[in-house]
């Protein structure tokens, strides 16, 4: 664990330190460890850095809520990096932990060798959007700090976007991984790094020259859509479409997931 200034990260470091270094960084509600799978693929040939973002896991918050924001997490996560002299790494981030890493790669371009980015978006384009979306991130943040930390995730989950990742037989560990964390930290978490609270990156985007590879699984229509047209804007980005999978790839097809990232990195 590291301190600086308003964090205390919790993080696992997997593999040999002289090999090059992936930073990786999990989804709403997950943890350093959603990326286990991946980590026993890669860290024979990579060094692992996961981490637990701000509201989740074992990482701890001293500051106010401003520190769960994205400008100032991708910040406490540079300063992490430094605090572990990794001057320049790989970057892996799914979900929210994905629209972070694009944050992060747009901003901070000088400590990014190439980065993946799985299920993740720019955020919204406009005003409007952003304002409605803060309004339904900050009901839904009222909900997990007034109700059943159970009943939340249940119903997260009950959404079309986990459908397919629902047929998988570890769905019920997968939900069980969830309920460790600190509700009440998790509704800062979704306050402040909601897709709702988070500067557009749409017209950032046209300007990255750092290498991305967007990951979408096929059956999660969604997401195949917006990092399509993240593609289409980038000429850094390659996109590709993982099948028999949905928004979660490295859960649902952990075997193409490996695959097609340990080509891109290499």
């Amino acid at each position: 664990m590291e301190r600086f200034k308003n964090y205390q990260f919790y993080y696992s470091l997997t593999g040999n330190k002289n090999q090059p270094i992936i930073l990786l960084l999990h989804g709403f509600a997950g943890n350093n460890q959603d990326f286990s799978s991946v980590i026993s693929l890669l860290s024979h040939k990579y060094c692992c850095l996961a981490v637990d973002l701000p509201g989740h896991g074992k990482t701890r918050v001293i500051g106010d809520e401003s520190c769960y924001n994205m400008s100032n997490t991708a910040q406490a996560l540079i300063d992490l990096l430094d605090d572990l002299q990794i001057d320049k790494c790989l970057l892996l981030g799914y979900s929210m932990g994905g629209r972070l890493a694009l944050y992060m790669t747009l901003h901070f371009p000088e400590r990014f060798e190439k980065v993946v980015l799985e299920s993740a978006s720019p955020g919204l384009k406009s005003e409007k959007e952003r304002s409605h979306r803060l309004q339904s991130d900050l009901q839904l943040a009222q909900k997990l700090e007034n109700s059943n930390i159970k009943d939340f995730i249940l119903n997260w989950y009950d959404r079309p976007l986990w459908k397919s990742l629902k047929k998988s037989p570890k769905f019920d560990q997968l939900i069980e991984t969830r309920l460790a964390n600190n509700p009440l930290e998790l509704a800062k978490s979704l306050r402040n790094l909601g897709t709702g609270n988070q500067p557009s990156l749409w017209k950032k985007l046209t300007q990255n020259q750092i290498p991305l590879l967007l990951l979408a699984g096929e059956d999660d229509e969604k997401f195949t859509t917006i990092n399509a047209e993240m593609a289409s804007l980038c000429a850094a980005a390659n996109l590709a479409i993982i099948p028999k999978a949905g928004h979660n790839i490295h859960f649902e097809n952990i075997d193409q997931f490996g695959s097609v990232v340990r080509q891109f990195y290499a």
